[in-house]
């Protein structure tokens, strides 16, 4: 047996984050009871009533929008004044970069906007659910527009603490409460970017060598898509929620980017001072990748540092590519980070910090994103790219309540050498910014960098030789893309017109890297909710299930392959395969089939009330190890009373934690193939029987069998 460091029993931080033991192995479904009786002053009595908000209640009226705001719901009307509807106007008007002359104004006047303009104005200043000043100023958040479009606010830095709605926007009279909603009174209209993200970049002096990298290196071009030529359509036969309330479901599907850019200032600091320099750099910086980017051995490919730029193992390509993901999400999204938003569902407990693992232009290679500063008191939330510290998932010590508290068992183990700070992000809220930052486009957005990125040596043999856990709605990059992945319950009822907005139902054609071998699939996703579920949220569905999804890719090596999984009376026995192409003759059979209705205490399984027993669960982890299974998580938790560790152990009603890591194999993956993992029901006469993919992980073997320190159980 291993020492008992091997097998480290975290008390303290339990009492926090043992959520899992406080629901049900069915998740609960969200109260959808009215939310108002609308008697009194509703949002459209407050802007009629208003003289200096009439050319908005104009807008409004002509594409019958005021109807919605006099009527039942639950709404934040972000009404700009005439003054300010009237200044842009006229800068549509005068807008000499118009992809159609004036914007298609008839004429320089509030009636000589067209329909269409109207519609795109209304809606970017309408949301669904009630946001006040309190939840948007500070670092600010993020707000979902009924345009589809997100906004992003903050605190300003003046005397009387306004809010302001994409750093221009200000709210001049905030927080009126109407019966169906509440109304901020702005100064200007929100602006929004109508150009794709490399034009849009080019506005900006201050990344002037960085785009001119993008468009030598032709990865410029590679950026004008914004949306799939697809109308989608759905036409499951249960295409209702649990409650019969018909489900949302998108129509269409966007296509949206990330770029993290040096600006000007930064690669000065570095020497960089043109073009040339920046190429200097990337040969320098890649032209020996092949002793640690294991792709290009295994394709027959070398790093050129010649005058090809367009090539895509050219070095100054290969330096752009690296800052590009194919999802496209403000600074507050990076991660899950905390805020007030997410106040009743944010699920990171004992200091534990959000992080994700991004895919980048530079073919298969992963960046992690990392936000240090995640508990819910700390509100600057900076987020570094690639940050290592050694032994980042192990660790050699026992837990006590107050050091979980205060984040100890996540930054402060003697292990846990700081070998590089990673490269931090820039936010609108940093107080030294020179340039500017979280840059929204029609297609993506713009995140300047506090230092230089690059996939080096560090990335693959340091930051990424650790537990990689991948959350579903991460690597499907459609949720990011299409506001899905960070909408609560009633930003998706407002999507529902008013309907369910517990769950999306997705066409079976949706994602790219989902496959239906069946058309008797669901496909389903349950939003940011009290669930016990990793980042609040769980990708799911149902019916005669036969499905491939593709993973993730990873550095060359050995890794232990697991899924997390609820066991539940309505889950469903699944066959699980592993292929290196979607197709079904590359499948092999991992393990035998998961009867996920098998409860948690049944001997085949056999998880404890481990805290409770004198050897603190290290006997019985060992036999859940022998078994194929682990614990779940231990840092997340779906109830807001343990968000601060004042709820002990002997306070809990049930100590045992109801989630599971179901261990496959373990195997050797390469950087350069393939994988997609196949979910198939074993029993084909019930279709109402629930497959669930929350997260997947993958383990280093050498990190799986450390001899001197244990995994966390973080």
């Amino acid at each position: 047996m291993k020492s008992i460091s091997r097998h480290i029993a975290l008390v303290g931080f339990i009492g926090m984050a043992g959520l899992t033991a406080m629901v049900s192995s069915c998740n609960p479904e969200p109260d959808e009871s009215d939310l108002f009786t609308a008697t009194g002053e509703t949002a459209s009595d407050f802007i009629k009533r208003k003289a200096e908000l009439s050319s908005f209640d104009y807008i409004l009226s002509r594409v019958r929008l005021d109807r919605s705001l006099s009527s039942y719901g639950e709404y934040t009307c972000f009404a700009p004044t005439n003054e300010a509807i009237a200044a842009y106007i006229d800068s549509l008007w005068n807008d000499a970069e118009a992809p159609v002359p004036h914007n298609s104004m008839t004429e320089n006047s509030l009636e000589g906007l067209s329909d269409s303009l109207c519609n795109d104005i209304a809606k970017y200043h309408l949301a669904s659910g009630v946001h006040n000043t309190i939840e948007m100023g500070g670092s600010g958040s993020t707000v979902n527009t009924m345009l589809g479009r997100p906004i992003q606010t903050e605190g300003t830095t003046d005397s009387i603490g306004r809010v302001t709605l994409e750093k221009q926007a200000v709210i001049i009279e905030a927080d009126s409460v109407v019966t169906n909603g509440i109304v901020h009174v702005l100064n200007r209209v929100i602006p929004r970017s109508t150009r794709l993200i490399v034009d849009e970049m080019e506005r900006h002096d201050d990344y002037s060598i960085f785009v001119e990298a993008l468009k030598l290196t032709g990865l410029a071009d590679s950026l004008t898509k914004s949306k799939k030529n697809v109308i989608y359509t759905i036409d499951d036969i249960k295409d209702v929620d649990t409650n019969k309330s018909d489900l949302y479901h998108p129509e269409e599907c966007k296509i949206m980017y990330t770029i993290f850019a040096e600006p000007d200032e930064v690669l000065r600091k570095n020497n960089i001072n043109d073009i040339n320099d920046l190429i200097a750099y990337a040969n320098k910086a890649y032209g020996n990748a092949a002793e640690w980017y294991d792709y290009l051995n295994e394709t027959g490919n070398s790093v050129s540092t010649g005058t090809d730029y367009t090539n895509r193992f050219n070095a100054l390509n290969m330096f752009v590519a690296y800052h590009i993901l194919y999802a496209g999400m403000p600074q507050n999204e990076l991660v899950y980070e905390f805020s007030s938003r997410w106040a009743t569902t944010w699920n990171y407990t004992c200091g534990c910090q959000p992080f994700d693992y991004y895919e980048t232009m530079l073919p298969n290679t992963l960046m992690k994103i990392w936000d240090v500063t995640g508990n819910r008191s700390n509100s600057s939330h900076q987020l570094f790219i690639n940050r290592y510290r050694t032994l980042n998932t192990l660790t050699d010590e026992l837990g006590n309540e107050t050091a979980a508290n205060q984040g100890a068992l996540v930054n402060a183990y003697g292990i846990h050498e700081l070998v590089s700070p990673g490269v931090r992000i820039a936010r609108t809220t940093d107080s030294d910014l020179n340039f500017e930052t979280n840059i929204q486009t029609y297609n993506g957005y713009i995140h300047g960098l506090r230092g230089m990125l690059v996939y080096d040596r560090q990335v693959p043999k340091g930051v990424l030789h650790e537990r990689l856990r991948f959350d579903s709605t991460t690597f499907l990059v459609e949720f990011i893309n299409n506001g899905i992945r960070m909408s609560n319950y009633s930003e998706m009822s407002a999507r529902n017109g008013g309907g369910s907005g517990s769950r999306v139902a997705f066409p079976l054609n949706y994602f790219d890297n989902v496959v239906s071998y069946t058309p008797q699939n669901r496909f389903r996703y349950n939003v940011k909710g009290a669930y016990n579920a990793w980042q609040s949220d769980t990708f799911q569905g149902w019916g005669n299930y036969d499905l491939a999804i593709k993973l993730p890719p990873l550095p060359t090596g050995r890794y232990e392959f697991r899924l997390f999984y609820t066991p539940m009376g309505h889950g469903g026995m699944m066959q699980f395969y592993l292929g290196t192409s979607k197709s079904l003759s590359t499948m092999e059979a991992l393990d035998i089939p998961l009867d996920v209705r098998i409860p948690i205490t049944d001997p085949r399984i056999g998880s404890t009330c481990f805290f409770e027993e004198e050897d603190m669960g290290i006997a019985t982890d060992a036999a859940l190890r022998n078994r194929g299974y682990m614990r779940g998580l231990f840092s997340y938790q779906d109830h807001p009373e343990y968000l601060d560790g004042s709820t002990t152990v002997n306070q809990r009603s049930d100590k045992r934690n109801a989630s599971l890591r179901k261990i496959f194999n373990v195997r050797e993956f390469k950087q350069s193939e393939e994988y997609w993992f196949r979910i198939k029901s074993v029993i084909q006469d019930e279709t109402d029987l629930k497959w669930q993919f929350d997260y997947v992980e993958f383990v280093p073997y050498d990190v799986v069998n450390n001899d001197t320190y244990s995994e966390d159980w973080y």
